[in-house]
């Protein structure tokens, strides 16, 4: 029986990160990356699985989540996606990782993308949960259509004084709202919605989140290191690596589109597409067996 609450510690040049780490350490690691505004429980399906079929399961929390903290007490409290891309990156160095396989979705999605996209050569595999999600924080904003932009509720939110209190103030009611919302025919017990929950009292967490929302949305300055990074990943660089995407069948952020063109221009590598019946937004949560799947045809 695997104990998947045991917590281990790294430092990378930013970070503090607390992390599970799971097999044996001398076999080829896989790396899952949680998003916003969930935690490492979300892999709690995939782990065991991955270490029965021979893997080193890592699974950090992101920098304002769980037991990840900031080194500096003064360090500014920012998380723009070139930062969470680079967190994994330092994440693998710390621990003398030079090739893994990568699995997320939402923010861990996108930070997976970023290091595939600037190190190719550490991501043998790549199991993208959503598609391709490298954001253009340079340029102006083209709007969504209403529909779209009704989804995204909480951005607009965060991006205001209200949303910054509410969500200190009322973090695990919009949490918990979130959850349900955008993965609508799952039913989320009190007992899982409770595993997850310490991990948002992070002290930095609030901070870390409406920063990430605020500069996406070009409503905050981020670090002077990332502008060149910020300025490469606004052209939309292709993803060389061999990826699976996997889109959730039943995300109550929009069902995806059966014309894999998108993904097919975005991947260069795309190994396969497929739309994961039963599956919300966090799709490693309903759907454990179809990452594993598709981590172990990559790997």
């Amino acid at each position: 029986m695997i104990d998947l609450t045991s917590i281990h510690y790294i430092k990378t040049p930013i970070l503090n990160i607390g992390y599970g780490d799971y097999g044996d350490r001398a076999a080829f690691p896989v790396i899952l990356l949680h998003g916003f505004p969930y935690d490492v429980r979300s892999f709690d399906g995939v782990v065991p699985p991955l270490v029965e079929a021979g893997y080193r399961v890592l699974v950090p929390y992101l920098r304002g989540y769980g037991h990840t903290s900031f080194l500096d007490p003064n360090a500014p409290r920012m998380a723009e996606q070139a930062a969470i891309g680079q967190d994994v990156i330092d994440f693998a160095e710390a621990l003398g990782i030079n090739q893994m396989g990568l699995a997320g979705f939402d923010w861990g999605l996108r930070a997976a993308c970023i290091t595939s996209i600037l190190h190719p050569e550490m991501v043998k595999g790549f199991v993208a949960m959503g598609g391709y999600s490298v954001q253009n924080t340079i340029d102006d904003e083209v709007p969504a259509s209403a529909s779209r932009e009704a989804r995204m509720w909480y951005q607009w939110y965060f991006n205001t004084e209200q949303g910054r209190v509410g969500l200190q103030n009322n973090r695990r009611d919009i949490i918990r709202h979130l959850w349900e919302t955008w993965a609508p025919t799952w039913t989320y017990t009190d007992e899982a919605f409770d595993k997850s929950a310490p991990s948002f009292d992070n002290p930095d967490f609030v901070d870390i989140v409406i920063h990430s929302y605020r500069h996406r949305h070009k409503n905050a300055p981020g670090e002077d290191r990332f502008l060149d990074v910020e300025k490469s990943l606004a052209k939309s660089p292709q993803i060389t690596v061999p990826t699976i995407v996997l889109r959730a069948g039943d995300s109550g952020l929009g069902a995806p589109s059966e014309n894999p063109s998108e993904d097919q221009g975005n991947f260069t590598n795309l190994v396969a597409r497929r739309i994961v019946s039963g599956a919300g937004h966090d799709l490693s949560t309903q759907r454990p067996d179809a990452v594993v799947d598709a981590l172990l045809e990559l790997l």
